[in-house]
């Protein structure tokens, strides 16, 4: 069966593209240019800089500030940034591990800081 519209009957009937056909510059002929589709970067900078700072944080946690910011910057970066996620996980990871590292040698030389006073103190009277 032939639609009357088709320019070739016996040839099953197709839909045309819902792009409008060109004239070739050359030989004038009327076609239908390809659409181009290029993909677009998805952005990872806030997970990248977490893990960043997360293994810089190994030397320098004890600032407390650079791992704060990678624990941060993970966080952010795990909400807005699926492209990142596991850079941005990694951070997060790290960035905790070594929180709680400085926090408990802190807390161990304060301890040990206390129990050495309270030797000496009582060692004195």
């Amino acid at each position: 069966m032939a639609y009357p519209q088709d320019p070739q009957p016996g040839l099953p009937h197709q839909a045309a593209p819902p792009y409008p056909m060109v004239q070739h510059p050359a030989n004038g002929q009327a076609y239908y240019p390809m659409p181009v589709h290029l993909p677009v970067p998805e952005p990872k900078g806030m997970s990248i800089a977490s893990l960043v700072l997360a293994l810089v944080s190994i030397l320098f946690g004890f600032t407390f500030l650079v791992p704060l910011a990678a624990l941060i910057l993970g966080i952010m970066g795990l909400r807005k940034e699926p492209a990142g996620r596991g850079m941005a996980v990694a951070g997060v990871i790290v960035s905790s591990l070594i929180l709680v590292v400085w926090a408990l040698i802190v807390v161990a030389f304060f301890v040990i800081g206390l129990s050495a006073f309270g030797i000496a103190v009582s060692q004195t009277t």
